[in-house]
């Protein structure tokens, strides 16, 4: 078998007087660590081209004639970027891992997706789009407090304690400066008191399930710092050097509260067409219901335990590797896909 690893590989900017707009402009690619790691565990498979989704990638997708490409390109910039590489694959016709340019485009985009929970039933918070400066009058009714976000960036980029704004002046001045540093609407939806979990999803539509719920531990944050999982929580304090002990995982909270964070994740990740796997945070309102805040399809996956990268401690929570993660990813597609599953003997080893 001839299995593409489509990815985006962050770039070395020590030396570089090219500096990129923003200072986490790379940080939602992927470090050489981890794509060595995902390129190893699809050995399994056979062959493994490496397809760097950059320059003329078209052209070398084509020419590659691979039977499956294990996609996680998050792409480079715009609403659309994650879309990219499943879209150019279907007009090859090459098969490919995890969700469809829609489920991308729609997950990315926090505004468009929110609306698909409303109207399938989901909980979210209340929210406000603000497209630009003219709109900022808006925010006068809204909720507050209330936390304010690029809509469709990833990986806490623009997230953090200048967030927060608890007066309609403050989400003023905060809403001004995301519009300048990201050029994209923002996001302004209701701050929600309670805890934050995110859930781990394997699998297509009634079959797709739940690894373990994972709860962040915020008392694990610096003294004073707000409690939500933003860039200094997971760009800046924890470091491999010093790591933040932030997840619990599984979570320790009564089986009938985890049993409605889960099956609110499903909920979620049913409603946007997500395939294969995806991961999917959450928060409690003040009454103690699980609102979605956002759904990423393409979920981060660095393998180092140290660097508290959620869909892995998930797996490893219930005994699974990380080779064996991402094998199960390719099984499950594969069979999505095909109808079957792959051969046994080319998978010795390997569980879901």
């Amino acid at each position: 078998m001839r299995i593409g690893l489509a990815y985006n590989q962050r770039p070395d900017l020590s030396g570089n007087s090219n500096e990129p707009s923003t200072v986490d402009a790379y940080v939602e690619w992927d470090d050489p660590q981890t794509i060595a790691a995902v390129e190893d565990a699809l050995r399994a498979f056979g062959e493994v081209i490496l397809l760097e989704a950059i320059g003329d990638f078209p052209t070398r997708l084509a020419d590659a004639r691979v039977d499956l490409l294990f996609n996680m390109a998050e792409g480079s910039s715009g609403p659309h970027r994650e879309a990219q590489v499943p879209a150019i694959a279907e007009f090859l016709g090459v098969r490919y891992t995890a969700s469809d340019p829609l489920t991308l485009a729609l997950a990315l985009h926090k505004a468009l997706a929110k609306d698909v929970f409303r109207q399938r039933g989901v909980p979210t918070p209340a929210f406000t789009l603000v497209e630009s400066a003219d709109e900022l009058d808006a925010l006068e009714s809204a909720r507050y407090p209330m936390f304010l976000k690029p809509v469709w960036e990833g990986s806490s980029k623009g997230i953090g304690a200048a967030s927060y704004a608890a007066t309609p002046d403050a989400a003023r001045r905060r809403a001004r400066e995301l519009l300048a540093t990201y050029e994209q609407p923002v996001l302004a939806e209701a701050y929600l008191p309670g805890e934050e979990f995110t859930v781990a999803v394997l699998g297509n539509g009634s079959d797709a399930w739940c690894r373990p719920t994972i709860r962040f531990r915020f008392g694990a944050l610096p003294q004073g710092a707000l409690p939500v999982m933003g860039y200094e929580a997971k760009w800046v304090w924890d470091r491999p050097e010093h790591p933040l002990d932030v997840l619990e995982c599984p979570a320790a909270i009564d089986s009938q509260l985890n049993r409605w964070i889960q099956e609110t994740a499903l909920a979620a990740y049913r409603a946007l067409g997500c395939r294969d796997w995806g991961r999917v945070d959450l928060r409690l309102d003040a009454h103690g219901v699980p609102n979605v805040l956002e759904v990423n399809p393409l979920p981060g996956i660095i393998p180092d335990p140290a660097e508290n990268s959620c869909f892995p401690r998930a797996a490893a929570a219930v005994g699974m590797s990380y080779p064996e993660l991402i094998q199960s990813v390719v099984r499950i597609a594969w069979r999505r896909l095909s109808g079957r599953d792959l051969p046994a003997p080319s998978l010795a080893g390997v569980t879901d």
